[in-house]
This record gives C-alpha cells, sequence and structure tokens, in this order.
C-alpha cells in the first residue's frame, strides 16, 4: 500500500456504487479519489505516517482583485501551482472553509490543510489591542453553542474524506470557552483521525485543553525559543506569522533556524495574497484599490495588503525568501565537494537532476550534470572527483560555486528542468601583489588632501582645470566635469558628449517609509533624516581642491541641519582615463537616531532603458531578506525595479554590488564600481521623497529622470509584524557610528567589448 504526503501525493480511487434492493438495478456510480494516511501526536510531536511533520505554510484567503471571495479554478490552479513551486507545503484556509475543489487540488497536488471553521468575533474581546472580554461571543453563553457546533459539524462532514485535511481549526482570535470547548470535543468524539488547533488558549488558559498543539500568533523567534526549551507538553507551531505587509519578510530564518527544536512544527506565513480590489480612478484609470478608496470609513486603509503574491496574481519579490527558506533539499558546494541534505520526510532524490556551476566575477565559466540518490533525512557529501566532474584551473577572480536541483521530468506544477532548490557559496582567489593594489585603492583619499586649499589654475598633459568665479571644470580625454562652489557638488558630467548629471550628487540619509516603518514608529523616531538630505547646510567655503599632475582632488563638506549637528564629506578624485573615485563619509554624532540609508544618489536625465549589476538577485533583496538572493549579473530597468506594493514605499533594492552599470538604449553606458566593500543600490524612476508622498502608485507623475542610490547601508525591513516590531539590531544603521561609501564612476565600456 502506498501512503499518502505532501511530498509523495498518492491517490486511489474508490469506486461506490448504489443499487436498487428490488431490481439489482445500478442507480449511481460515485468515483471518490482517497489516500492512505496516519496523522497522530507521538510523545508530544505530531507525525505523519510515523514521521516528524514541519509545515511550511501560508495563510491563505479566496480572493480575486475583480470578484472579492468569488474564485475560479483557473485561481485555484494558479495558487497550488506557484505554492508547489515555492516549496510551500501547507495552507491554513483563514479563516472559513474553502470550495470543495481547493481541498482536492490539495489531495492532488500535495498540500496539507488546517480546514478552519468560519468563526472569528475578535472585536468582542479585544479592544485597541487589550484583551478585554466582558461580552465575548460565543464565550459560555449558552445561545452560540449550537450555532457553533453546527458550524463545525458542517465543515467536517463535508472534508473528511481529503487525506490532506490533517488538522481541524475551531476558528479564528474568538478568545475561549465553554463554547468552542464543545467544538474541539465534538471533532475529537466524531473524527480521531486528526488533531484539533485553535490559537484563542493564549489568551485564556482556563481552556487550554481545546487545541492539541501550542499555537500561536507573531510571536518573537526568541519566545518561541525559550517555549521550546521548557520541555513543554505540546508541540508548537505559528498559525500566523511573518506579516509580509508591503516591504516585508526580513527575518524569517530566525523562524525556520528553529526547526532545528524536534517540536518546532513550522507556520503559516500571514498572508498568501493582498486583498484589493480594481478601482477607476479620476482619469478612468485602473488602480488597486483599499480600504478608504471606496468611501468606507472608518477603515484599516491597506492593512489588506500582507501578501507573498500580489493581488493579480503576479509574483512579489518576498517570495524568493520563502522558496528558498522552505526548500526540502539543503545545498552547498565549492570548488572540490558538494552536500545534499534531504530534509524531505518521504521522498529521495531520485526525481532530481543536480546541475554543478562555477561563475568568474558572475560569468558562468563551467556546468555539469549528476544524479545523486539521497534518501529522505539523510545527507550526502560527493567529492567531485567521484561525480566525474573535473574543475578547471582557476585564475585570479571571484569565484561562486553553486549547486542546482531542478526536477528530472514534468509533473504537475512544473515542467522538466525547473529549479526547486539551490545553495552556493563564494570565495576570492587573489595573488598577493593584486591584494596590495586593492588594498591601496581602499586608502582614505580625505586623509591624502586633508590641508588640501584652492590653487592656480593648472593645466598638465593629463588633465586641465578651469577655474570661474562659481564653477570650475576638469577637462580630459574623452570627458568634462564641471563642479559647483555654490551648489555643493557635480553639476555637469560628460563622456564623448553625452550628459549625465541633471542635480549634483548629494549624500542620502531617507529611504521611502515601508509599511513596517510605520508600525513600529521608525518614521517618527527618525524623521529628521528625511530633512537632513534635503535641506543640509553649505557654504561656499565648504570646497577643497587640489592640484596634482595626475589627479584633481575635490572636498565638498555638508552639514547636517539636524541635532545635535553632525556632517558629511564627500571626496572626488579625478584621473585622466575619466574615472571619479568618490568617498561619501557620514560622521557619526552620540544622541542621533538610527539612520534608514546612506548612500549618495545622482539623477540621470531621462529615462535609463536598462541598469545592470554584479551582486544578488534576481529579485530585490536587504540585509536582512537575502537568503534566496544569488551572486550573479542581472539585467532589468528602472520601470521593472519598482516593486508594487499596495502603498508606494522603499523598493527594488540590490545587495552585494560588486558594480552597477546604467545604460541609455543609444550606446551609453555610466558605470559604477565598488572600492573595497561591496555596495547596495537603487535605480528607479522616483525619489525616495516622491515614493513617500504617494498613496497609491496612479499619484506618482510619469518619470522623466533615472535616480540612482549607491549605499553603504540600507536598514533591513523588519517583518516579525507590521504594527511594533522593530527591525533586529544587526540590521539596524547607528547613526552615532561612522558610514563610508567609496566607488568609482566612469565610463561604461560594453561588455562585448572587454
Amino acid at each position: 500500500m502506498k501512503t499518502w504526503s505532501a511530498e509523495n501525493p498518492y491517490l486511489y480511487t474508490l469506486v461506490i456504487t448504489v443499487t436498487d434492493a428490488q431490481t439489482g438495478k445500478l442507480i449511481e456510480v460515485i468515483p471518490q479519489k482517497f489516500g492512505f494516511r496516519r496523522f497522530e501526536m507521538k510523545n508530544g510531536v505530531m507525525c505523519l505516517n510515523g514521521k516528524r511533520i514541519v509545515f511550511k505554510g501560508v495563510n491563505r484567503h479566496e480572493f480575486n482583485l475583480r470578484r472579492g471571495r468569488a474564485i475560479t479554478e483557473e485561481d485555484m490552479l494558479w495558487d497550488i501551482r506557484f505554492m508547489k513551486r515555492h516549496n510551500i507545503n501547507a495552507d491554513r484556509t483563514c479563516h472559513y472553509p474553502n470550495q470543495t475543489r481547493w481541498y482536492e487540488l490539495c489531495d492532488e497536488y500535495g498540500i496539507y490543510l488546517i480546514d478552519e471553521t468560519n468563526l472569528e468575533s475578535h472585536g468582542s474581546w479585544q479592544k485597541m489591542g487589550a484583551c478585554e472580554p466582558s461580552w465575548n461571543v460565543p464565550g459560555s453563553l449558552p445561545e452560540w453553542k449550537e450555532c457553533v457546533l453546527d458550524r463545525a459539524a458542517s465543515m467536517l462532514e463535508r472534508d473528511k474524506n481529503h487525506p490532506s485535511v490533517l488538522i481541524w481549526s475551531c476558528g479564528n482570535e474568538s478568545y475561549a470557552g465553554e463554547d468552542i470547548l464543545a467544538m474541539t470535543e465534538y471533532f475529537h468524539r466524531r473524527d480521531n483521525s486528526r488533531l484539533v488547533h485553535y490559537e484563542g488558549v493564549f489568551w485564556n488558559r482556563e481552556f487550554n485543553q481545546i487545541s492539541d498543539m501550542e499555537s500561536r500568533m507573531y510571536a518573537k523567534p526568541a519566545e518561541i525559543e525559550a517555549y521550546l526549551q521548557s520541555k513543554p507538553e505540546k508541540p508548537y507551531i505559528s498559525c500566523e506569522y511573518m506579516h509580509a505587509m508591503g516591504n516585508s519578510l526580513g527575518g524569517m530564518k530566525k523562524y525556520t533556524d528553529l526547526e532545528k527544536y524536534e517540536q518546532y512544527q513550522g507556520g503559516f506565513i500571514w498572508d498568501y495574497m493582498d486583498q484589493s480590489l480594481v478601482k477607476t480612478d479620476c482619469d478612468g484609470r485602473e488602480i488597486h484599490g483599499y480600504g478608504g478608496d471606496f468611501t468606507d470609513h472608518p477603515t484599516d486603509y491597506h492593512f489588506c495588503g500582507n501578501g507573498i503574491v500580489y493581488c493579480d496574481r503576479t509574483v512579489s519579490p518576498k517570495a524568493q525568501e520563502v522558496k528558498y527558506l522552505y526548500q526540502d533539499l539543503k545545498l552547498s558546494a565549492d570548488k572540490n565537494k558538494v552536500e545534499i541534505r534531504n530534509e524531505g520526510r518521504f521522498a529521495d532524490t531520485s526525481g532530481y537532476t543536480f546541475v554543478y556551476l562555477i561563475l568568474k566575477d558572475g560569468d558562468e565559466i563551467y556546468r555539469a550534470e549528476f544524479d545523486a540518490f539521497v534518501p529522505a533525512m539523510e545527507e550526502e557529501s560527493y567529492p567531485l572527483k567521484k561525480l566525474g566532474i573535473a574543475v578547471p584551473e582557476l585564475e585570479d577572480g571571484e569565484y561562486t560555486y553553486r549547486i542546482r536541483a531542478v526536477l528530472k521530468e514534468d509533473n504537475l506544477w512544473a515542467e522538466a528542468g525547473f529549479e526547486t532548490a539551490f545553495g552556493e557559496t563564494t570565495e576570492t582567489i587573489c595573488a598577493g601583489a593584486a591584494e596590495q593594489a586593492e588594498a591601496a585603492d581602499r586608502t582614505d583619499v580625505e586623509e591624502q588632501v586633508r590641508a588640501a586649499g584652492q590653487a592656480g589654475a593648472a593645466e598638465s598633459s593629463f588633465l586641465k582645470v578651469v577655474h570661474g568665479d562659481v564653477n570650475f571644470g576638469i577637462h580630459g580625454n574623452g570627458f568634462t566635469i564641471l563642479f559647483s562652489k555654490q551648489e555643493g557638488g557635480i553639476v555637469a558630467l560628460r563622456y564623448d558628449g553625452k550628459e549625465w548629471i541633471i542635480k549634483p550628487p548629494v549624500p542620502v540619509y531617507w529611504r521611502a517609509t515601508t509599511d513596517n516603518d510605520r508600525g513600529n514608529k521608525f518614521s517618527v523616531s527618525s524623521h529628521m533624516w528625511m530633512g537632513a538630505g534635503l535641506f543640509f547646510g553649505y557654504r561656499n567655503a565648504d570646497v577643497a581642491i587640489k592640484e596634482e599632475a595626475e589627479k584633481i582632488t575635490v572636498i565638498y563638506t555638508y552639514h547636517l541641519t539636524i541635532t545635535p549637528a553632525a556632517e558629511t564629506k564627500v571626496t572626488y578624485v579625478v584621473t585622466p582615463d575619466g574615472r571619479i573615485q568618490v568617498e561619501a563619509h557620514y560622521y557619526g554624532k552620540a544622541g542621533l537616531p538610527e539612520l534608514p540609508a546612506f548612500g549618495m544618489r545622482l539623477r540621470l536625465p531621462g529615462r535609463m532603458k536598462s541598469f545592470s549589476w554584479y551582486g544578488y538577485g534576481p529579485e530585490e533583496c536587504y540585509a536582512d531578506r537575502m537568503e534566496g538572493a544569488k551572486l550573479g549579473i542581472y539585467t532589468s530597468t528602472p520601470e521593472d525595479n519598482v516593486s508594487p506594493y499596495l502603498m508606494p514605499q522603499e523598493c527594488g533594492n540590490r545587495t552585494g554590488c560588486r558594480w552597477l552599470t546604467v545604460e541609455d538604449g543609444d550606446g551609453h553606458g555610466l558605470r559604477f564600481t565598488a572600492q573595497g566593500e561591496a555596495f547596495q543600490a537603487g535605480v528607479l524612476p522616483y525619489t525616495a521623497e516622491e515614493l513617500e508622498m504617494a498613496a497609491h502608485w496612479d499619484e506618482l507623475a510619469p518619470a522623466q529622470y533615472t535616480n540612482v542610490c549607491i549605499y553603504s547601508a540600507m536598514r533591513g525591513v523588519g517583518g516579525d509584524d507590521s504594527w511594533g516590531a522593530p527591525v533586529y539590531p544587526e540590521y539596524c544603521i547607528s547613526g552615532e557610528e561612522d558610514q563610508v561609501l567609496r566607488f568609482v564612476i566612469e565610463k561604461e565600456e560594453s561588455r562585448n567589448q572587454k
């Protein structure tokens, strides 16, 4: 007999016939698909077919942006294929039973279900965040008992034959009492093949027996770990965690790392999909509307935008992190071996082809494929030589060793060749001389010109400097740069006659506020940084110029209009080859709040056609959301780099950038290269301030410029919840400490010509 699981959803077909007892005539034939599986509690651990299970789940509402709660089979097929492609193995039907077809698809494709009764009375016991159950329903009120029992019975009797349903849930956020306890007793009495879930007992331990498992919402990883270390009676799940509102899902790894505890049995991300409805704006354009857009007041506004999938069923960048952290195969590779740890409970690795890759400085230079048989819950290490993989001799450069697991054959949810898991490591092979040269490049240019002052006009065979009353220009072979004494930066930059500057590059300290920033009041505590970047103090005397035969050094000092006072110095070193070495140095000051970001912003003319980067991708990523990103060379456009979260906010960040190029589509390009530490970057058609002021995307004017931001640091996005949880300290930027950013600006040559 074959058993059913999400990894191997094997179904049998039972044929039920109805005959006339008198004549023996066949009246009806009913085919019913079903699966054999055993779900039980063993020694305080939930087990499926004898194996401890880990739910890698989401909370899914039935939703369509045009039809509201009315969804089609096409919608459901998209949803379940998305889940399987992103290693999601479980769904909580928040907060009501779903269409029957969904259960059939979960049986067929392999998704574990918490089937939840249609019950929620949140407002009857929790007011403005405080637990106050004085008029809680259903509570222990006898007039509600039969009503909630009827809902439980209706759900159970309809869904009892689906192997995908592992757990019955008594409902959502309705406190606790005798009535909900009666629901649990009914579930146990009527069906001993499943367990019962109810989170509400967390708020009323007098009814702890309602739930077979400890279930909490938005508990912090440290709180969960403390529970798991207390030798608890019940296993733990997070029925809601990682509140994925807007640009979020930062720090998810802290939760998945808890899988090392036997009684941690996973969780369900809140939630699957943004619940936004299409509406027409004043100009007849369709927009994604949210609370208040339909004259509905009071409202929670855009608090319906919590999905890892946008409301139009397109995939958000957050899904990249989910797919990686939920993958069953944990893979790693280097130049000598690959390691495969199969954390699946039932399936071995025979259904995968493994692909080993080597990338040098982002470009693929070697590829090999192999098969590997690793049983469930086992791991193997394979020397490359035993796999017949002959790694070429590696010269100086940065190397990424990547292993991918791809499907051997087509299945219901993806075609052969689809990648389900990956792992990679990176190393730099660098000779001693090259290391010394790199160290020299990192020398603090500000120290070289500490005493720099105004000098007379100078001319050499390499560079020509022309001084005016307000500006001074540098001419070289194929380029000109105009610096302003009055405006405080570069006001013109031309390579081969192409102008690249609209406004002087300036330091930036602000990013557009995320939903989580607003929820944890970060934008209140650190609001001064928005003004610091817009309204800095600068005087003509705050520029120093040093002219030498082979380089020109220009230093600008910006006085930040904040309290306590602080300053940033930006140093430009121009060399005869047209390269501009940039160093932006923010000097931290005790008493200043955390920074949203620190970097330099350049506004380029027109709409740039594309940009490329050697860093992490392909989706946007942040310091606390980059586990699922891969190091490589990627190309996008400023428009495609906008992540259409329900409310405009910070988006499009790229981490670990070794270089970034922007191209105008007419053969002209500008290149930014990291000096020392890799930088973070954003290329967008909007500024942070424009995003900050918009409540909907249609409020933003058509883009006329391209904004390039190069950052030394960008605050993480957080995601434990969206109403107070802070970003973890290791992903924050202290305003009391220095920040230094170093990069080079130069003309971009076509990669095909290099």
